[in-house]
């Protein structure tokens, strides 16, 4: 069942109101020059205000704990246009409606956090050995909060056919929810008919939500398409509304993907629900992709980190416990291996999936094998990846030959030379767009999940994956990368040669690569 407007309705949606925000946010960019440049007098006051705020605010960005590329371009666009520069940074850091949400968020993950060990403790009896891989599982459980987990079974998906065809068969076997989380919505072959069995199982009592970001979802979903899915029965929220306000929560965008099926069966990975992620439709060629699926213990996991955002969003608390699936009786499920979810949030200061990637990198002794769709990373992440393969590590990066963003297109490729002189090997997948995110490192651990390699995924995005370790899942994804090598072209240093106006683009294009 679609959403039941025209199409000529449909663009009146969009152009009265999603234009409508875009313009009341240029009418305050111009404001503000007007009011700059009104009169002469004013204009030297103003300018030596504006010009003593740039200086402070350049001070306080350089003693601020943060990354240095986001002090650098900082500071850059201060230095360029010192009289907006200033002013443009309190706009975007100093706002009381991000210290509200900040404050909201950390309250609803203090009200989860306690119910993530109801399956019980599995990282006492690994103390005890020699495991390598034993640090990154204590940040995660210890520091992070994210536990670890024995008794589930893991499945991976090398793409978003294979994911399509399991997700239906396990939500019509649905009894008492199913919660949603995703980046995008497009109506279509894919989310149609999950929008069908949503609406029918919340027909039959079970409690159906669904969470989508209106950022992600601007131009593929009408303004009031929530209000749709609660005439269904499905609950809806909409994380951070696009609204006519310059704010920084712009930037924090949920684009985390998560199913919870009954909280015994849970998905994530890079898919979303639109038609090219399983190929229905073509954009940027052939669409690359993978997902998780797990069940058992851990798929509890990724039911808090959903609850964690409708909470947030709610206002409310549910009752976790009733939630718990195992709370008459023990899971069943043997262990396959060990399960860790994680989330990722950017209000806090715990790059959780920058650190996760960090370790995997800095622990890999024979291979490291990355799926990214963008290569835009910070010094820390480039010295990682080119230590390594200088210290002997077969490090192999694919990603897309066919980009959905040309600027980010250029940005990636100007790591590339870097990256090569060192060691490691690039690839673009020659038949379309890349889209997973996975590493696998050693026939020993492996990751799937939301998270790219670039500067938005890593510090401004709600993101979430699951990390694995003596699971199937490690040579299922170890098994995808080496069957895509085929199809890809790697990229040699001629490829990387570029005449004097490009390399000046690429770099300027780099400066300015933390706010793209």
């Amino acid at each position: 069942m679609e959403y039941p407007v025209s199409a000529k309705q449909w663009v009146r949606i969009l152009f009265r109101q999603r234009l409508l925000v875009a313009g009341l946010l240029l009418v305050q960019i111009i404001f503000l020059i007007v009011l700059i440049l009104g009169s002469s007098l004013s204009f030297q006051i103003l300018s030596l205000v504006l010009n003593g705020v740039s200086i402070m605010v350049s001070f306080f960005i350089l003693n601020r704990q943060e990354k240095p590329a986001y002090k650098l371009t900082w500071i850059f666009l201060i230095l360029s246009v010192p009289l907006f520069g200033g002013a443009l940074y309190i706009f975007f850091y100093f706002q009381s409606n991000s210290r509200s949400l900040r404050r909201r968020i950390m309250e609803s993950q203090e009200d989860v956090r306690p119910w993530f060990g109801l399956p019980g403790n599995v990282l006492p009896g690994l103390e005890a050995g020699r495991v390598d891989w034993l640090p990154q599982v204590r940040y995660l459980q210890n520091y992070a909060g994210y536990p670890l987990y024995a008794h589930t079974q893991a499945e991976y998906y090398s793409g978003g056919e294979s994911f399509f065809e399991a997700l239906l068969k396990d939500l019509e076997k649905a009894e008492t929810y199913i919660f949603m989380e995703f980046f995008i919505l497009r109506q279509g072959k894919m989310l149609n008919p999950v929008l069908d069995i949503m609406a029918r199982k919340a027909r039959e009592g079970l409690e159906v939500r669904m969470i989508y970001d209106d950022m992600g979802c601007l131009l593929s979903l009408p303004l009031d398409f929530n209000h749709y899915l609660e005439s269904r029965g499905i609950k809806c929220l909409v994380h951070s509304p696009f609204k006519p306000i310059l704010s920084s929560q712009q930037n924090n965008r949920d684009h985390r993907k998560i199913i919870s099926i009954d909280g015994k069966i849970a998905f994530t990975g890079g898919l979303n629900l639109a038609d090219e992620y399983i190929n229905a439709v073509d954009r940027f060629g052939h669409w690359k992709d993978s997902a998780i699926r797990i069940e058992g213990e851990a798929a509890w996991s990724l039911t808090l980190i959903f609850l964690q955002m409708w909470n947030m969003r709610r206002l409310q608390k549910d009752d976790f416990k009733a939630l718990y699936p195992w709370r008459d009786q023990p899971c069943t499920v043997e262990s396959d291996g060990y399960v860790q979810p994680y989330a990722d949030s950017p209000v806090d200061a715990e790059n959780v999936g920058e650190h996760v990637y960090i370790q995997i990198i800095n622990n890999a002794k024979e291979y490291l094998y990355i799926n990214t769709p963008y290569l835009v990373v910070d010094d820390n992440l480039l010295s990682a990846l080119t230590l390594a393969a200088k210290s002997g590590v077969d490090v192999r990066i694919i990603t897309p030959h066919r980009w959905d963003k040309w600027y980010v297109r250029i940005v990636s490729r100007s790591y590339y030379r870097q990256l090569i002189q060192a060691g490691v090997r690039v690839y673009e997948y020659s038949q379309g767009f890349n889209h997973s995110k996975t590493f696998v490192s050693d026939d020993r651990v492996a990751t799937v999940g939301t998270t790219n390699l670039d500067f938005r995924s890593l510090y401004l995005h709600f993101e979430c994956g699951v990390w694995v370790c003596k699971n199937r899942v490690v040579q299922a994804v170890k098994a995808d990368f080496l069957q895509t090598l085929p199809r890809c072209h790697e990229i040699s240093p001629a490829d990387c040669s570029r005449n004097l106006v490009q390399r000046l683009f690429q770099d300027l294009l780099r400066v300015f690569a933390p706010l793209m």
